[in-house]
């Protein structure tokens, strides 16, 4: 049963809360730096609509369609975002390209907004996924673009996905064919969109991503190829956790995983900081400072999981862990 924390003990506590607290700066301070070491990748999706963008990240996180039409936020005037699992704490962030191909929509915008993204934050590893239907062969507005970003950003990395394969099956089929496919019609198809991006791409893929409706099997044809040019692309920190969140089964505990080696990086921080506030030989302090700074601690380690607490929660939480010993202590203290 969980203990209830009394008002008579609530009152005098939210005025040391007050006073000693951790600010919302200090906690702002401490999830920049954790968002700082975390492997995070950006994936920055460059292809027309209907291209299988929105396939990539599904095969990428695991969520459904709807999710992630819901996740994308707008970033800029010509892109969107979905960062994954949660945006105070992504492992993946995906920037999509809103509109290439459409006769409105300059180039050049696009460019400039995706240079702007890119210069925001030098040091995240980053990728780009040029995303293009095999029957396509309209591209000339997409190598501009690729070819603007690579030249002001040749470090990253870029695959040219080549999507939507069983519309040159020929005949109506339910499963794939062996991977790589050796079609006549998709092999000349590739070559030639590969010479019409020659230099400017690391890496082909063929990629077939289609929902359990369409009856294709497997559902996401090439994602072992994905996987291992992921590998070999991105930074080995990077690659791990692409991999594991590849792996259907592992998917969960890998962000379950990297949550709580956030976790023990606050708890880490704020013990440093409580055993200093417990060497400061003030009289009745101790124990307040001490406890202030334990609520700051839950309450950060709410926001890692998504949840909100407030002071009366996060002293119940220290008050049903300490097991009645903290309120007797704060109360011989006062």
């Amino acid at each position: 049963m969980q203990r209830v924390i009394r008002p008579f003990v609530i009152g005098p506590l939210k005025k040391v809360w007050q006073r000693f607290s951790v600010s919302e700066a200090q906690i702002a301070g401490h999830l920049e730096a954790i968002r700082a070491q975390l492997p995070t990748t950006e994936v920055i999706l460059i292809g027309k609509p209907q291209a299988g963008k929105s396939s990539i990240v599904r095969a990428m996180t695991g969520q459904p369609a709807d999710i992630i039409g819901q996740g994308f936020k707008p970033h800029t005037r010509s892109t969107q975002q979905y960062p994954y699992p949660a945006a105070d704490l992504p492992l993946l962030i995906f920037t999509d390209t809103v509109g290439l191909g459409d006769i409105e929509r300059q180039t050049e915008e696009v460019v400039a907004d995706l240079t702007h993204t890119l210069q925001a934050d030098v040091g995240r590893s980053r990728l780009f996924v040029l995303t293009i239907k095999i029957t396509d062969f309209a591209n000339d507005s997409l190598r501009q673009v690729i070819s603007q970003l690579k030249q002001a950003f040749p470090q990253i990395p870029c695959i040219l996905a080549l999507t939507c394969l069983h519309e040159l099956y020929g005949t109506p089929t339910d499963d794939h064919p062996d991977y790589p496919p050796q079609l006549e019609a998709i092999t000349r198809a590739m070559e030639t969109t590969e010479a019409n991006f020659a230099a400017l791409c690391d890496r082909t893929l063929l990629l077939d991503f289609t929902l359990e409706a369409d009856g294709y099997d497997p559902t996401f044809y090439g994602l072992e190829a994905l996987r291992e040019a992921l590998d070999d692309l991105l930074p080995q920190a990077q690659a791990q956790v692409i991999h594991q969140l590849l792996s259907t089964d592992e998917r969960g505990k890998a962000i379950g995983d990297l949550y709580r080696q956030v976790a023990r990086r606050y708890i880490s921080a704020f013990a440093v900081v409580a055993g200093i506030a417990a060497a400061v030989p003030l009289p009745f302090a101790t124990m307040p400072v001490l406890t202030s700074l334990q609520v700051s601690m839950v309450v950060a380690l709410g926001r890692i999981y998504h949840q909100t607490l407030t002071f009366g929660q996060a002293l119940g939480v220290i008050g049903t862990l300490a097991g009645g010993f903290l309120p007797k202590r704060l109360a011989a203290s006062w």
